[in-house]
């Protein structure tokens, strides 16, 4: 062949390559902080997640909302885990399109979810930027310690297109700090009494688990069921002490022993060192008021390894899929913006949740502590109008737990994360609260947000100056990562009571809370969440009658709670 008819050739095929292309996902820009060194070299290796489309995820949806809605002939009658995979495993015409791509281009993958819809790929990055349409770039961030290799964009050639849902990472930018509780001092001596008040709103006020039992009426009577377990994640290297925990139940809880200690379980590499200088103020939160409040449940640690939130977070939802006695309640005191996902990333995440709240499992999650402004705010984005929704606190399939500060009146604390999603859109359970909602934000509000998106916070509790242990020393931390253990920690002490009389557990929350147990919570009808930093002159959503941007339903109270669920 002559030299011009091969380069005939060449394009030719180069063209038609371009032409079976379709764009999957593309960002503008990479989120601020982020910032580009120039390209990925060509023979790096690249190990890609790809997600491999359900077979019926729209059936598993239906189903859910089903099992999940009182009145229903399939009330809490919650799947196994069996049932949850024939809905979430790829047809076989999925997996034969794609590996038959990957037999094609030389790939070897793995599976690595237990329902099948994940596997791996490992290339050098110019495959990769010719496979997918990509271009690598590296980046580093302030907070990272490690640059990593992302792109603004990635294609799908058309021969996958329908059978592949996401390939991670590529437009992925989450926050290197996804935790919340940023707020903390430790300046207390270890004390032998409590405060004197556990009003949040004055100086002195301290909340331990005897103010939230007094506050909302939740028992200290221990639970009776030890298959009722209540699990908490932990992500980003925060690790949770059990002598931490020891001297908090001591001095918080004297009426538990104070051996009483949590579970430890890991995936990807999670460690969970016991060494003062590694205490995680999070973690030791998540796991000291889970403990402290659902009074003798079975409490279990996740530590995490992998260091980027998004995979962490599948490694989360993979892991529970292939457990067979999975925990009744989860609780996750962690969330980036949700733009730094993407929306396909976001989608498979949060139907990972879909697929455990299918199995009964009560998902739970911190609302964010950046008011309307994401999961923190700065000085930076006071003047940005421009709401920023947190996920997977936006997921429909989690319940968002925002967070409140002292009581007679208890309020919306300024900082409690709340909003509306840009990428799910208001499920059905919350159409009417929401719009009932809608109704009071003023016609000429400077706000820019999706008034049809979900709406988030579902509920909210107490969140400020709450009394850890961590390192050795007591101190006080705020944030909606301290409102979320403590609800799911009364969630826990409900299903100890469901167990006991026979009754399934609650497993997916919402749609029961937003209609039989809407009158099981104390409304809040004060507050403006402009965020921790930026000043209440800040855009932001106020607090109204009935559900609302920062509290959804309210405060939660134990014995009306209760009795909505037996």
């Amino acid at each position: 062949m002559s030299l011009r008819k091969f380069l005939i050739s060449v394009l030719s095929f180069t063209a038609l390559s371009a032409g079976r292309m379709v764009l999957h996902e593309s960002r503008t820009a990479a989120p601020t902080g982020f910032v580009n060194e120039g390209a990925a070299p060509n023979e790096k290796m690249l190990t890609l997640r790809v997600a491999l489309a359900s077979n019926n995820i729209t059936g598993l949806e239906s189903k859910l909302m089903s099992v999940s809605t009182p009145g229903s002939s399939e009330f809490r009658q919650w799947l196994s885990m069996e049932q949850v995979k024939e809905f979430v495993q790829p047809s076989p015409k999925t997996v034969a399109a794609f590996n038959a791509f990957a037999s094609a281009n030389g790939l070897e993958h793995t599976t690595i979810s237990p329902n099948g819809d994940w596997v791996s790929i490992t290339l050098p990055v110019s495959q990769a930027n010719d496979l997918f349409g990509t271009n690598f770039q590296v980046f580093s961030h302030p907070s990272l310690k490690e640059n990593i290799m992302r792109t603004l964009s990635v294609s799908l050639p058309s021969e996958l297109v329908g059978h592949v849902d996401v390939i991670h990472p590529t437009t992925e930018f989450t926050e290197p700090n996804p935790r919340f509780a940023p707020f903390t001092s430790f300046s207390l001596d270890r004390r032998a009494t409590p405060a004197a008040s556990c009003n949040s709103s004055v100086a002195t006020g301290v909340v331990t688990p005897a103010c939230l039992q007094a506050l909302y009426g939740i028992p200290t009577t221990p639970a009776a069921d030890s298959s009722n377990t209540l699990l908490v994640t932990g992500y980003v290297g925060e690790f949770a002490q059990a002598a931490d925990l020891s001297t908090f139940l001591a001095l918080l809880r004297p009426d538990i022993p104070s051996t009483t200690t949590f579970n430890l379980l890991t995936a990807d590499g999670g460690t969970n060192p016991q060494s003062p200088n590694q205490a995680g103020d999070e973690a030791n939160l998540d796991v000291q008021y889970t403990t402290g409040v659902a009074t003798e449940v079975p409490i279990t640690f996740l530590s995490v390894g992998n260091n980027n939130f998004a995979t962490a977070l599948l490694d989360t939802t993979t892991f529970l899929d292939g457990v067979a006695n999975p925990p009744s309640v989860m609780t996750t005191s962690y969330g980036s913006t949700e733009s730094s996902f993407g929306s396909t990333m976001a989608t498979k995440v949060c139907n990972g949740y879909m697929s455990l709240a299918s199995r009964g499992i009560s998902v739970v999650f911190a609302s964010g502590d950046g008011g309307v402004r994401g999961n923190h705010d700065s000085a930076s984005v006071c003047n940005n109008n421009n709401f920023m929704p947190v996920f997977p606190a936006s997921c429909p399939f989690v319940t968002s737990v925002g967070s409140t500060q002292g009581f007679a009146p208890e309020k919306a604390i300024n900082f409690t994360g709340g909003g509306f999603s840009n990428v799910f859109s208001a499920p059905s359970y919350q159409t009417a609260a929401v719009a009932s909602f809608l109704e009071t934000v003023p016609s000429n509000f400077r706000g820019t947000f999706n008034r049809g998106g979900r709406g988030y916070p579902d509920v909210a509790l107490q969140g400020w100056n709450f009394e850890i242990v961590s390192g050795g020393s007591a101190g006080l931390v705020g944030g909606t990562s301290a409102s979320s253990p403590s609800f799911a920690a009364i969630i826990a002490l409900i299903n100890d009571r469901l167990v006991a009389a026979n009754k399934p557990v609650l497993g997916f929350l919402n749609p029961f809370l937003y209609s039989a147990a809407s009158g099981a919570f104390t409304d809040i009808t004060i507050g403006h969440n402009s965020g921790f930093v930026c000043p209440a002159s800040s855009v932001a959503f106020d607090a109204a009658e009935g559900w609302d941007a920062l509290t959804g339903l309210g405060t939660p109270i134990f014995e009306d709670l209760l009795a909505a669920a037996m």
